[in-house]
């Protein structure tokens, strides 16, 4: 089955997920960011301590 069919076909189950990042200090959620941060945040890579 296409991955958009299965999407549609449980649109009803989904709900939106609040992402959340840290910045000066706090926590803000990433869909509150301007153009620019949000375009600085998806660059970023993410930490994995050996």
């Amino acid at each position: 089955m296409d991955k958009n069919k299965i999407l549609e076909l449980n649109k009803d189950k989904r709900q939106k997920c609040i992402v959340y990042t840290r910045v000066m200090g706090y926590h803000r959620p990433v869909e509150s960011f301007n153009v620019g941060k949000t375009g600085e945040h998806k660059q970023r890579r993410q930490f994995v301590e050996c």
